[in-house]
């Protein structure tokens, strides 16, 4: 369990937890994350396989990569991009979808984080 440390700067406190969830607060990274899952990518196949522009892919595997979520090896020319720790990950988003389960419309609704905040 995540618990607050005296110090709400210490890596294994509550400031950390926010940072990580920081980290997959972007529809456009949590994409990016379950195509990965299903194995390593170069920039050039995720925009294809997502749709996405290719500046968007890079600007959020940058984040991931910062964040420790993806890591990238050399491949000629490009770059594979896979996750860095697939089984937690799945865990996580398995563990996010089982919370908004119960949660039904509430945190799409909320005023403060969800999509009546920003319009969508």
């Amino acid at each position: 369990m995540i618990t607050a440390e005296s110090d709400g700067d210490a890596p294994g406190g509550l400031e950390a937890a926010a940072c990580l969830f920081r980290g997959f607060g972007d529809a456009s990274r949590l994409l990016i994350l379950q195509h990965l899952a299903l194995g390593e990518h170069r920039v050039v196949d995720l925009t294809e396989h997502l749709g996405l522009a290719q500046s968007t892919v890079s600007k959020h595997l940058a984040c991931l990569r910062d964040c420790g979520l993806v890591t990238s090896r050399p491949e000629g020319r490009s770059s594979m991009f896979r996750l860095t720790h697939p089984e937690a990950l799945t865990d996580l988003l398995a563990a996010a979808e089982r919370l908004l389960a119960l949660t039904g419309d509430a945190v799409t609704l909320c005023p403060t984080t969800g999509s009546a905040r920003t319009g969508r």
